[in-house]
């Protein structure tokens, strides 16, 4: 039996070994950093270099040679000699070179780390015992590249790590992809003593009970606020609910909803500088009351606007015409206060002016962009063929696990599915030219009883605003303030009712054809009475109205109209979806429910919205009185829809329903509102008793009168008289900006047709190479009669001709 060869590690002295001192930390950290180093290294060059271990000869005998030119080692004592070949043979075995390869890395590593500790006296191995020995497994040496390549690239992470502050520190550590064990253990390695010590006496040096106090503060005060984020985000009305209506109504009821939450947001952002501005200045500066304004509250101002609200905030005739400055003490001495005691001066007139512009220049923008945007994600794909695969097989959320929120996701799919197939047989149906004519003819009778509906509504409300202006209403008559409104009321819910009769004549396919006509004809009939009753405001009313302010009593109209649009919404909830399923369903032993009316309720949201920009001038907080009865319809309507309402009857994928609601109320809507106001504010004389604007000829004469006080302060501020002369009083830029704005729109329908052609040529091309696949499977030749010969093979495909394919 072999016994082990004794080894001395051969370490040359230096002279700078005598007299030095004991390593440092740096240095040991030296040492061990190269320690993986050379494994690599040894693994390598282990075949190439010879033995770094050397047999040490008994006596001082040096190393023999044979006779025959071979070299031995001497074995031990009663050993034998062996060759040099030999001897390469034994360590190349799998026994031995494990060992080898080992012994070589710790010599090496021995022969490095010696001249950084400066140790003197190195005893040698053979002197020592085998349990006093530096066992090898102490290292743990390992030769596997891919195990050497993760312990270095831990080691560097825990060093990056150690240079890192501490919030940085944990913020990598919490984003990287490991798991709790493994961050733990990063994180304690990667600190350093003086964190491991300071994190024993807390942050900052406080002691562990201040440090539990803080930790404790904090977590309290994270909760406090998700709490409050928690209830903010439950007070918006399309948290849930809108899910909840997708799903068991499909797109077209949502659609609805959707373009509601649209006008919260228009109202929230023209509401915004409006408070900042004017209504928030004027409050912290009230003008003085005049004599007899302070009334008794009665309740009826809540329908009629007037009474104790006439001289309030919330109308044109409460602001002032005068420059607002802050108060001040007077001097002990008496005299006036200095200029900059008053502080900096605010012209009402301008803010009032300028603030009703931007505001509107803001929500014109935001409508065209919205537009934009909307018609962009609705005609982005060309058709909706090939996604009932989608949407059987790719449409369900794995991460849902509740079952709230999978049952929601069960119905928003199944309803999808319904609308995709309802649109797909729509389209694979076909009608003959007599049942064309015959429905055409029909069509055309039934647009003929609409449109003189229409006008006779028009003329029912020029007749009743010509009676009122005849016969005028005292102040103590409030209550008679509300008959035009009531009549225009009544004719805005009883006409559509009228037109979805005729619409049963019609018998329309699609549904979505049937909708954009019921909105048509609703829309026609509001647009007209706007118009009318715009006229009777600015045409007729301010012409009886010369010694009064007629700029309040066109507010209270348009309070009043407010209003009662919302009560007469409330009434139809009540009679046409409540009291019907109860008829329904007690006397007529039906089950069957009322479905909700898409076009007349959009068409009364539109209505309100061109109330509320109408009036913006006249009743400054009328946008936050729209936003308060957008929130009650809201509920109410998704109230009324869950439990008096029924799903569509022939389920319709409503793709483009949103574009065309911001369309129309961008176009007919915000542009006819904005033509009133610009007539208010260039052409008619405002009332010489109240407002901001009493003094002048026009309103926009308040900005040609700070231009002429800019020209008169010197030429610092010269340049702004030249901006107000050729960008503001030049209609050029307007032109421009109006031309722009459409061929901005122009160029984004052009690129989304594009779009759209490019999707339709890609899918053909798909739809070509896997005809091409079938038929070279089939062994049937597809290059016979040229690329040509492909959508033909294609079209007998689709109708069944070719059953062997």
């Amino acid at each position: 039996m072999a016994q082990p060869l004794n080894f001395v590690l051969n370490v040359p002295e230096t002279p700078e070994d005598h007299g030095s001192q004991e390593p440092s930390p740096c240095d040991e950290s030296e040492v061990h950093d190269s320690f993986h180093q050379l494994i690599q290294e040894q693994s390598q060059w282990v075949a190439e270099e010879g033995l770094e271990l050397q047999q040490r000869e008994p006596g001082a005998g040096g190393q023999e040679t044979s006779g025959s030119g071979q070299q031995a080692l001497p074995g031990p004592e009663d050993g034998l000699m062996h060759s040099t070949a030999t001897l390469r043979i034994l360590a190349s075995m799998p026994s031995r070179t494990i060992g080898r390869s080992r012994g070589a890395v710790i010599c090496q590593y021995y022969n490095r780390s010696v001249r950084l500790r400066r140790r003197v006296s190195r005893p040698e191995l053979k002197g020592v015992g085998r349990s006093a020995r530096p066992s090898l497994r102490l290292y743990d040496l390992e030769l596997d590249p891919a195990a050497l390549q993760e312990e270095e690239k831990r080691f560097l992470l825990v060093k990056e790590l150690q240079g890192l502050p501490v919030a940085q520190r944990d913020h990598m550590l919490r984003g990287m992809p490991l798991g709790l064990a493994e961050k733990r253990c990063l994180r304690e390695e990667s600190q350093t003593p003086t964190g491991k010590q300071r994190g024993r006496q807390g942050p900052r040096g406080l002691f562990p009970c201040c440090g539990r106090l803080r930790d404790a503060c904090v977590l309290a005060l994270h909760s406090l606020g998700l709490g409050l984020l928690a209830g903010l985000h439950a007070l918006r009305p399309w948290r849930y609910a809108l899910k909840q209506i997708g799903g068991q109504f499909g797109s077209s009821v949502l659609s609805y909803f959707l373009f509601l939450k649209t006008l919260l947001a228009f109202n929230a952002l023209l509401l915004l500088p409006l408070l900042a501005f004017i209504v928030g200045v004027q409050a912290a500066f009230p003008p003085p009351a005049p004599l007899g304004s302070a009334r008794s509250f009665t309740g009826l101002e809540l329908l009629t606007g007037g009474g104790r609200f006439t001289h309030t905030v919330m109308y044109y005739g409460y602001y002032s015409n005068s420059t607002l400055n802050q108060p001040c003490a007077p001097p002990p001495a008496g005299g006036q206060c200095s200029r900059e005691a008053a502080g900096l001066p605010y012209s009402m007139p301008l803010a009032y002016l300028f603030t009703v512009g931007l505001a509107f220049f803001i929500t014109c923008i935001t409508l065209v962009y919205s537009m934009s945007r909307s018609f962009g994600e609705s005609y982005r794909v060309g058709s909706t063929s090939g996604v009932h695969a989608v949407t059987v097989f790719c449409s369900w959320d794995h991460k849902v696990t509740q079952r709230r929120a999978s049952r929601l996701q069960h119905d928003n799919i199944r309803t999808h599915l319904k609308e995709l197939l309802a649109e797909w047989q729509r389209r694979r149906g076909s009608q003959s030219a007599c049942g064309r004519l015959r429905r055409g003819a029909m069509r055309g009778l039934v647009w003929l009883l609409s449109l003189g509906t229409t006008l006779g509504c028009t003329v029912a409300v020029y007749a009743f605003s010509e009676l009122m202006i005849k016969s005028p209403v005292s102040a103590e008559q409030e209550g008679a303030l509300l008959a035009l409104p009531v009549v225009v009321g009544l004719l805005n819910l009883g006409a559509p009712y009228l037109f979805r009769c005729l619409a049963a004549l019609e018998r329309h396919d699609s549904p979505v054809l049937e909708v954009y006509v019921a909105v048509c004809r609703n829309l026609i009939l509001k647009m007209v009475i706007l118009g009318i009753l715009c006229y009777h405001w600015l045409g007729r009313r301010v012409g009886t109205l010369k010694d009064q302010c007629w700029e309040n009593f066109v507010g209270q109209e348009l309070y009043r109209l407010v209003v009662l649009d919302f009560i007469f919404v409330l009434l139809d909830t009540l009679f046409g979806e409540l009291v019907w399923r109860l008829i329904s369903e007690k006397q007529l032993k039906r089950r069957e429910k009322p479905e909700f009316d898409i076009a007349g309720n959009v068409l009364e949201l539109i209505y309100g919205q061109t109330l509320t920009w109408l009036g913006v001038v006249f009743t400054p907080l009328l946008p936050a009185i729209q936003i308060v009865k957008l929130l009650l319809v809201f509920y109410v309507k998704k109230t009324s829809l869950m439990a008096n309402c029924q799903a569509p009857r022939r389920p319709w994928l409503a793709s483009h329903m949103s574009t065309v609601f911001v369309s129309l109320l961008c176009f007919p809507s915000f542009l006819g509102a904005a033509l009133f106001l610009c007539f208010a504010v260039w052409r008619v004389k405002p009332s010489s008793t109240c407002g901001p604007f009493r003094s002048l000829d026009s309103m926009y004469e308040a900005g040609k009168v700070w231009v002429r006080h800019l020209e008169e302060a010197g030429p610092r501020v010269s340049w702004l008289p030249w901006v107000h002369r050729y960008l503001v009083e030049n209609t050029f830029p307007v032109y421009l900006v109006s031309a722009l704005l459409l061929a901005v729109i122009y160029l984004h329908i052009q690129v989304v047709k594009g779009q759209r052609r490019v999707i339709c040529l890609l899918k053909e091309q798909i739809s070509n190479d896997g005809l091409e696949i079938a038929l070279g499977l089939l062994g049937v030749p597809a290059s016979g009669h040229g690329p040509c010969s492909l959508p033909s093979f294609s079209k007998q495909v689709e109708r069944g001709k070719t059953k062997s394919f």
